[in-house]
């Protein structure tokens, strides 16, 4: 049976400008500055600078023209579109920062390409043409890292697809030794063992030099897995002798593409987003003056409401014009309020970060951070979860300490052996020390490491000490062993 009812519900939802805004809110400074200059250049009622606009729209505002009852609204008070008496220059500057300040880009690297590098080494060649080509499709199928990682087969088909060249696979074996000969050395290699002998093959022969290669070459996972005393065993060797061959291994490069592989990208910066510094004993915050731009509503629209004003007939055309030039107003209005919400916004919140590990910033001590969630801070500055997360995520504060990423400072809590709630940012840099303080010939296993930190205080399962390890980036105890 089918029947009708009425229901009420209580939702919640963003408006499309609560959604924008968020956005701004999650943007560093140099993405916030190109949103700027986006929404410059996309709204033309919106203008940068310092020029005053008088208020010519008042007049205008309230007239009894007969446009006025028309069914297009036009009734806008500019004053609210204006920063010159609500908005004084100095709400919208920070104090270490002023609108003559170079305009800072970001640079970008020059260079020859890691590519182009190699193909103008192949000029030192004598090669025929075929070779010649063979020899651009190799480099041009090395990855970043200098690595050939693709089959001869799979070449041989690609260039007889591709480029019209008809080979064999020993025709590209041929080319590919010719290949491995350029700058940088270990480049064109196909795996790490390979790109390694290479390299110690260009070099002057020693007694460390041929056993590093005979190594690499017939005991190569003994050697990945430090298992010495197996190697010392199979090539009858000294321990003295075994590490001056493992030396020239370490010295290597295993990544010989790397150093030019960046050279075509973007130099990126890390901008700050704020800056705290220790004044007489105290913590003071400022925000980067790069988030507070100087923004206003463009003095031609002035001039287009003054000559629709003075004309004695209104056209559709003008009224169409008002029309636009409201919605433009009306975008600028909120696009000035949302970069002052943003700013007051990340103002608080750092504010309150920097209060609740205030001992951190005054000492830089890691270990007396706080344990600190998101909702710790959500709850003290009246703002939802996900709105911390969003200055947490991607904001840098520029501290005494160096620059740091604000979300770092967030860690979980633990109890330690007295009852007291401590962070795991503090364990970690603990465990840290600990491995870097440890006999290397005799490294210390994960259950070693969890006996140290219970002594310490800290009674944590081995499990746990592995995942804080891994998190550190820290290899397990046997390949952390050097002779």
């Amino acid at each position: 049976m089918l029947k009708q009812q009425l229901n009420f519900k209580l939702s919640q939802k963003l408006s499309p400008q609560q959604i924008q805004l968020m956005k701004l809110i999650q943007l560093p400074t140099q993405a916030f500055e190109q949103k700027v200059k986006q929404e410059l250049e996309e709204n033309p009622a919106l203008d940068s600078g310092k020029d005053e606009i008088k208020d010519e729209f008042e007049e205008f505002n309230n007239s009894d023209d007969e446009y006025e009852n028309d069914t297009i609204e036009t009734e806008i008070n500019v004053d609210e579109y204006l920063s010159d008496d609500e908005i004084p220059d100095y709400r919208l500057s920070a104090n270490n920062y002023s609108i003559d300040d170079e305009d800072k880009q970001v640079p970008y690297a020059s260079g020859t390409s890691f590519n182009q590098y190699l193909k103008t080494q192949l000029n030192t060649f004598r090669l025929s043409n075929e070779e010649r080509d063979i020899a651009e499709f190799i480099i041009g199928s090395l990855d970043e890292s200098g690595y050939l990682r693709r089959s001869i087969e799979d070449l041989m088909d690609d260039l007889a697809f591709t480029q019209n060249v008809y080979t064999t696979e020993e025709k590209i074996e041929e080319v590919l030794l010719t290949v491995q000969e350029l700058d940088p050395s270990g480049v064109a290699a196909r795996n790490l063992e390979e790109c390694l002998i290479l390299q110690l093959s260009r070099k002057r022969p020693t007694k460390s030099i041929e056993l590093a290669i005979a190594i690499l070459e017939k005991s190569f996972d003994h050697f990945s897995k430090k298992h010495y005393k197996k190697l010392m065993s199979k090539f009858s060797i000294t321990e003295e002798e075994l590490k001056d061959a493992i030396q020239e291994i370490e010295h290597l490069n295993p990544k010989p593409g790397g150093s030019y592989a960046s050279n075509t990208k973007i130099v990126e910066h890390v901008v700050p987003d704020f800056t705290i510094r220790i004044v007489e004993g105290e913590l003071e915050l400022t925000l980067n003056g790069r988030n507070a731009p100087e923004l206003k509503v463009s003095r031609d629209y002035s001039n287009m409401l003054k000559g629709y004003k003075s004309s004695k007939e209104k056209t559709k055309a003008q009224k169409d014009a008002v029309l636009f030039i409201k919605q433009k107003l009306d975008a600028a209005k909120w696009f000035i309020e949302a970069i002052l919400q943003r700013q007051q916004t990340l103002f608080v919140t750092m504010s309150s970060i920097m209060y609740y590990q205030k001992e951190y910033f005054l000492t830089g001590d890691e270990r007396t951070l706080r344990p600190m969630i998101l909702k710790d801070i959500a709850n003290e500055i009246g703002m939802d979860v996900s709105t911390v997360s969003r200055v947490a995520n991607s904001k840098y504060v520029d501290t005494p300490y160096g620059t740091k990423l604000i979300k770092e400072f967030f860690s979980e809590s633990m109890t330690n052996d007295q009852g007291e709630e401590v962070s795991t940012r503090e364990i970690k840099k603990i465990l840290e020390t600990v491995i870097q303080e440890e006999d290397k010939k005799k490294p210390l296993t994960d259950d070693k490491l969890a006996g140290i930190l219970k002594e310490k205080g800290y009674p944590i399962a081995r499990r746990t000490v592995a995942k804080y390890r891994e998190q550190l980036d820290l290899p397990v105890a046997r390949l952390r062993k050097q002779i």
